[in-house]
């Protein structure tokens, strides 16, 4: 058994590495630098243990200093639209947009425990060891995560309003 073990892991860490960065692009390089890391680190894990709980482990952390050392940049919070299905490209795409946004709308920390417990199906323990915050904190952290998604789905879609037309005289 060895550093092959993580490749069964790469999808559950591709979905949270896209979810923790927002950028496709971003997240492959999450990713990677995250594989890498438990390369080096590899006698670290505890055989038996939670691989994929401690690579999502390596990744948040990874993930939260290169948040810190990335200050200068913009941060880009579009998210890559080539995942559409191929048979029908526009199924579904306003309410996957509403998601989208929705989720967005959502504060990083809401949107790492919303992933991990409701996503990721993680016990409140093991989302907790993860993100290194009491069990607690994961509870309420869901809760308002869920309440705060649910209102942000159901707000009516705001439309512009125009101005009023004014008659003009000529």
């Amino acid at each position: 058994m060895g550093v092959e073990q993580t490749l069964a892991h790469i999808p559950a860490l591709r979905r949270y590495a896209r979810l923790l960065t927002g950028d496709a692009t971003r997240a492959d390089d999450l990713v990677q630098d995250t594989l890498e890391r438990a390369c080096v680190k590899w006698a670290l894990w505890k055989p038996g243990s939670a691989l994929r709980a401690w690579l999502l482990s390596l990744m948040h952390n990874l993930y939260l200093n290169q948040k810190r050392d990335w200050r200068h940049d913009d941060g880009h919070a579009e998210l890559d639209e080539a995942a559409e299905p191929a048979h029908e490209p526009m199924a579904l795409a306003g309410e996957r947009m509403d998601l989208r946004q929705a989720f967005a709308g959502l504060s990083p920390p809401m949107r790492e425990v919303l992933l991990l417990v409701s996503v990721e199906e993680y016990t409140y323990a093991e989302a907790a060891a993860i993100l290194d915050v009491p069990i607690g904190t994961v509870m309420s952290r869901l809760h308002r995560a869920r309440e705060r998604l649910r209102a942000l789905m159901t707000q009516p879609t705001k439309v512009p309003s125009a101005a009023p037309l004014h008659l003009v005289k000529r």
